[in-house]
C-alpha cells in the first residue's frame, strides 16, 4: 500500500468524533492537489501525525482551499445547529432529537431517546475544543505563510543580478503602494459599516437604517441569532475596497486573514455571552454603545508588521536546519547504498568462485572417469 493510500485509509476509517465526516471529506479534496498529494507521498505516518505537512496547505490551489473554507463553515453550522437545540430546549421548545441523532450517532447511548441540556453541553464543549483554536492556528499559519513568503522572495532577489535586483526591488515597492491605496475601511460592526451594507447590498436608504430590520435581512437562515458565518459575509464590501483576485498586488490568503479578524472583532465586543452567536439582543445592545457611532478607521494588515526581522531569521535558520538534516540523512543514504553495492559485489564474486569451483569439480569428474574408461580398455585387451 503506497503513502497516499495508507494516509487516506487512516482517515476514511470511523473515528468516532461528530466531525469524522468532515475529516475525510478534508482528506477527500487535499488529494485533488498534485503539489499536496506528491508531498504526501513523501511524506511518513511521524511527518504526518507531527504537523509537518500543515504548511503545504498555504500551497493548495486556490479553489480546494475555497472549498476546505466551505467544509469549515459546514461544520461550524453543525455546532449552530446544538448551540440553537440548546436554546430551543431551555425555553421549553420540543426538539427533534432523531434529527439531531443522525448527525451525532456515536453518542447515542445511555438516553438514546432524547437529548437534555447536558447532553448537548458536552457536544457543543467537544465541537467547540478544535473551533476556539481555529482562529489561533489560522493566525498562526498565516503569520507563517508571510514569512515564507517574504524569504522566497529575498531568496529570489539574491540570484538576480544587480540590475535584475533593483528592478525587482522597485516592482516590489509600487505593488506595495498600489495595495496600500484604498479608500476608507469602515471599523467592521459600526454604524457607518452597518449602514453601507444597508445601502449597498441591500438596496435600502441610509437615512432609514433600522438595527432591527437590519438584523432580520442578515439573519439568512431564519434562527434568529447571527452566527460567524452570517457576520463574516457583512465584511465583503469592506474586504473588496482593499483586494482584488484580479489584482497582481492584493493576495487572498491576506484577505481571509482580515476577514477573521473582523469577525473576532465584532464578537469580541459584541457574543457577550460566548456561544459564537450573536442574538438579536446582544445586536441591539451593541447599537446603543458609544463606540458603534465613531467613525474610526479599521487599520488593515499592510498596516502593521505582520512578523519580525527575528521570526524571520528563527524560520530561516529552521529551514537551515532542516536542510542540514536532509543532507545529513541524503550522505547517510549514500554510505548504506555503497556499503549494500559492495556486498552485492562481494556476493556476486563469491557466486562466481563458487560456479567456477563446480565447474573444475565437473570437469575433474569428466576427467577421472574417462581415465577410468582407459584402464578398463586395457585390461581387457587379449594377449597375442
Amino acid at each position: 500500500m503506497n503513502q497516499v493510500m495508507s494516509f487516506s485509509v487512516c482517515f476514511f476509517q470511523d473515528t468516532g468524533l461528530h466531525y469524522d465526516r468532515y475529516l475525510r471529506e478534508v482528506v477527500e479534496y487535499l488529494e485533488k492537489d498534485p503539489h499536496f498529494k506528491e508531498k504526501l507521498k513523501n511524506a511518513d505516518m511521524d511527518d504526518i501525525k507531527g504537523g509537518k505537512l500543515a504548511g503545504e496547505l498555504d500551497f493548495v490551489q486556490h479553489n480546494l482551499r475555497t472549498k476546505l473554507d466551505e467544509l469549515k463553515r459546514d461544520e461550524m453550522n453543525r455546532l449552530r445547529m446544538l448551540i440553537k437545540a440548546k436554546h430551543d430546549i431551555k425555553d421549553g421548545h420540543m426538539v427533534d432529537h432523531q434529527a439531531l441523532l443522525k448527525q451525532f450517532q456515536h453518542l447515542n447511548h445511555g438516553n438514546p431517546d432524547t437529548f437534555e441540556v447536558e447532553d448537548l453541553d458536552r457536544l457543543i464543549k467537544s465541537a467547540t475544543h478544535d473551533l476556539e483554536n481555529y482562529d489561533k492556528d489560522h493566525h498562526d499559519n498565516f503569520k507563517k505563510y508571510e514569512v515564507r513568503k517574504e524569504h522566497e522572495r529575498r531568496e529570489r532577489l539574491k540570484s538576480m543580478s544587480e540590475a535584475d535586483r533593483i528592478r525587482e526591488e522597485q516592482h516590489y515597492e509600487e505593488m506595495r503602494k498600489k495595495h496600500a491605496d484604498h479608500p476608507k475601511v469602515n471599523h467592521p460592526g459600526s454604524e457607518d459599516q452597518l449602514k453601507e451594507v444597508w445601502h449597498e447590498k441591500d438596496g435600502m436608504d441610509p437615512a432609514d437604517f433600522n438595527p432591527k430590520t437590519f438584523f432580520k435581512l442578515h439573519d439568512t437562515n431564519g434562527d434568529e441569532f447571527l452566527d460567524e458565518n452570517e457576520l463574516e459575509a457583512l465584511f465583503t464590501s469592506e474586504l473588496e475596497k482593499v483586494y482584488n483576485p484580479g489584482n497582481e498586488e492584493d493576495d487572498m490568503m491576506e484577505m481571509e486573514e482580515e476577514r477573521l479578524r473582523m469577525r473576532e472583532h465584532v464578537m469580541n465586543e459584541v457574543d457577550t455571552n460566548k456561544d459564537r452567536l450573536v442574538s438579536m439582543s446582544e445586536f441591539m445592545a451593541a447599537t446603543q454603545k458609544e463606540e458603534f457611532h465613531e467613525k474610526s478607521e479599521w487599520e488593515t494588515l499592510e498596516q502593521k508588521p505582520l512578523y519580525t526581522e527575528e521570526e524571520l531569521r528563527q524560520f530561516e535558520e529552521h529551514l537551515a536546519n532542516e536542510a542540514n538534516q536532509i543532507n545529513s540523512k541524503s550522505v547517510e543514504l549514500e554510505k548504506q547504498r555503497q556499503e549494500l553495492e559492495r556486498r552485492q559485489e562481494e556476493l556476486n564474486a563469491k557466486k562466481l568462485g563458487l560456479k567456477q569451483a563446480m565447474e573444475e569439480m565437473e570437469k575433474a569428474k569428466v576427467q577421472d572417469l574417462h581415465g577410468e574408461s582407459k584402464g578398463k580398455c586395457g585390461q581387457m585387451r587379449p594377449n597375442v
